[in-house]
């Protein structure tokens, strides 16, 4: 079975040791069909809020697309990869040399540790932040630097800068989730800016914007037409998110030629499928369809943060589709309880065990979230 950007880096502590590919499916991605059967909804399926996924799915174009594909199915996606860069480079005016293709950006992540760390280089992220840069990089026999997030849960961008100074030579690469996950927060373009200038340019620093679509903030902005400027800027995107195809395995990454065609050596030969790679050239650049799913996403957010008020809850105001609750105890009790009900919530993660972490499903979902939780922690 394969294992999908979000399973990633949790598989590494329990399955990694010395290999290079995680070995065993962990329970997390069997979640779907091992929950007890009193659990499942009357249509047979639990309510998903624990991945970070677009419960919406594709766009129409994006699934005329797939069903399109259909004649081609029996070639290998060369042509159709070639055509998906050649949308991308048009796009973001780049040629195709700097643009990277990769199955999900779980493997853009991967490449990027694989072209830029090993043993004794030194991978830089916040703490907690996505894990799979720092989880491969103990694979790569390289050094996990983890820097305390600040107190309102942002990235302390002085502190990593600080950092990768501190490391000179060893630091291989500084990784900015930016928005965080699973925090939700953001660091604003100016601060990037400022942290770009203080980042040895030899390190690699990269910014993954997978949620850069659901951000409303004036202050925030992708930092990909600043890699003439900064040519050690690795920026990573996928079609998971605001595109709906989280199942289906696309991401991509922006950076100078010499950055990216050290990554392009780790990438697998003939990564994309000719269905997804039709349907990614059918919904990129969709504006409409984009501001349909950042709409319907946004406004469910906002019922949420109001229903937590009404409780008094305290919670995180998100840049994302999710949202991090406040339990002021361990969330795994309530993780376990949730699941009983047939919902799936977010994981524990490191440094705020009392912080529950939850998707922004359709409206239902959400009232069945809310319903539950006031059962199983009252406010």
């Amino acid at each position: 079975m394969a294992m999908n950007r979000r399973d990633f880096g949790k598989a590494f502590s329990a399955a990694m040791g010395a290999t290079l590919v995680p070995s065993v499916v962990t329970p997390d991605a069997l979640r779907a069909v091992t929950l007890p059967q009193h659990a499942l909804r009357p249509d047979g399926k639990a309510i998903q809020l624990d991945s970070n996924e677009n419960p919406y799915g594709p766009s129409p174009a994006a699934c005329a697309a797939i069903t399109g594909s259909e004649p081609v199915a029996c070639r290998y996606p060369d042509i159709s990869d070639e055509h998906m860069v050649a949308k991308l480079s048009s796009f973001y005016q780049l040629p195709p040399r700097q643009i990277l293709i990769g199955c999900g950006s779980t493997e853009i992540l991967r490449c990027a540790d694989m072209a830029f760390l090993g043993a004794g280089k030194g991978a830089i992220a916040a703490e907690p932040t996505f894990e799979t840069v720092l989880g491969y990089a103990r694979v790569m026999q390289a050094n996990p630097i983890k820097v305390a997030q600040t107190a309102d849960h942002r990235h302390d961008l002085k502190a990593m800068a600080a950092a990768a100074n501190d490391a000179k030579d060893a630091a291989g690469l500084v990784y900015v989730c930016n928005p965080n996950n699973p925090t939700g927060t953001i660091v604003s373009m100016a601060e990037l800016d400022a942290f770009m200038k203080a980042v040895p340019a030899t390190v690699p620093v990269l910014v993954d914007e997978a949620y850069f679509d659901f951000v409303t903030d004036p202050g925030y902005g992708t930092v990909y037409p600043w890699i003439a400027r900064y040519p050690n800027l690795i920026v990573a995107r996928t079609f998971s998110k605001v595109y709906g195809m989280a199942g289906m395995r696309l991401g991509y990454a922006l950076g100078s030629a010499e950055n990216i065609g050290a990554m392009r050596t780790y990438k697998l030969g003939m990564n994309g499928n000719v269905a997804v790679l039709q349907a990614a050239m059918a919904s990129f650049g969709d504006d409409a369809h984009v501001a349909d799913q950042r709409r319907k996403m946004i406004a469910t957010r906002e019922w949420l943060y109001a229903e937590l008020k009404k409780d008094g809850r305290e919670y995180i105001p998100s840049h994302g589709n999710f949202v991090m609750i406040n339990l002021k105890s361990d969330v795994s009790p309530t993780i376990a309880a949730f699941r009983e009900r047939g919902i799936l919530v977010g994981r524990k993660f490191p440094s705020m065990d009392n912080w529950l972490r939850i998707t922004i499903g359709k409206p239902e979902e959400m009232q069945a979230f809310v319903s539950g939780l006031r059962k199983i922690v009252p406010a």
